[in-house]
């Protein structure tokens, strides 16, 4: 594969490091909700963020499966209806499996417009499942958070592959 201009090589992901940035998202996500006094709908959703990220990142590592039990834990630490979340992360993480290699080639401007609409297709099918339960129709904030996650997206790049940017075996003579 030909990298291009400006692209770094990077390092393997490590493990340990993906999964603790997932877990890390979901207790934060958890934490966010606690504080805002329930699910605020302009707030963005990291835990999506970062399972998008690593789901075009790391495809192998982290999937669909990974994607419907965190969105359980969510329905269930939230108390919404069960399997809205599940079913939203599902279907956002397999369309980044899709579209995964593709996104790589572009700048961050376009993978953040890329992204922005698989969130949007996560929060809309979230709001589909409540308005078929009866939950009432959207709030206009429910637009802002896939903004606001598309707009965190070269943020999550720049700190969750930093780890793998590192120089390997750092030496004051090679450029690698």
């Amino acid at each position: 594969m030909i990298m291009s201009p400006g692209q770094t090589l990077l390092l393997p992901a490590n493990p340990w490091f993906v999964w603790g940035t997932l877990l890390g998202a979901l207790l934060l996500e958890m934490a966010l909700q606690v504080a805002l006094l329930g699910r605020a709908a302009w707030a963005p959703d990291l835990l999506a963020l970062t399972l998008a990220f690593w789901v075009v990142h790391q495809p192998r590592r982290v999937g669909v499966g990974v994607g419907f039990v965190l969105g359980l834990l969510i329905d269930v630490h939230q108390g919404a209806l069960l399997g809205q979340h599940a079913l939203a992360y599902s279907v956002m993480c397999y369309l980044a499996v899709v579209i995964h290699r593709r996104l790589l080639w572009f700048d961050w401007k376009r993978q953040a417009l890329h992204v922005m609409l698989l969130f949007v297709l996560a929060h809309a099918l979230q709001w589909l499942v409540r308005a078929l339960a009866g939950d009432g129709g959207p709030d206009l904030g429910m637009l802002l958070a896939p903004l606001w996650q598309a707009a965190l997206w070269p943020l999550a790049t720049v700190l969750l592959l930093a780890p793998q940017r590192r120089a390997h075996d750092p030496d004051a003579d090679r450029p690698l």
